[in-house]
């Protein structure tokens, strides 16, 4: 019987796995659900708007969970969530940046 790496190590991986996918898809989940509503409220009604971005989002919520378990480590897990995250947060918060801009 070989032993390939210690069971708290493969566990350990899976609990990071797992709160990538908690944690790093419902930021991931946020950040789109921010960004689509102020793409959208450009064509519709801003209550409209947020409803539908929100629904949108659940898919990319889903998605982010099948990805954290799909990436080859848990690293990839975690950038995998979080870096699309931080973009989407940059593309919802650009609107107020560039108000504040002097």
């Amino acid at each position: 019987m070989k032993v390939t790496r210690p069971i708290g190590r493969y566990r350990l991986g899976v609990a990071s796995r797992t709160l990538a996918a908690m944690a790093g898809g419902y930021a991931l989940a946020a950040g789109f659900s921010a960004a689509v509503s102020l793409g959208l409220v450009q064509w519709m009604p801003r209550v409209e708007a947020v409803l539908t971005a929100t629904m949108l989002a659940w898919w990319v919520y889903a998605i982010a969970i099948g990805w954290a378990f799909y990436a080859r480590t848990a690293w990839g897990a975690w950038g995998g969530t979080l870096l699309p995250a931080l973009v989407l947060g940059a593309c919802a918060m650009m609107p107020r940046w560039i108000q504040a801009a002097p």
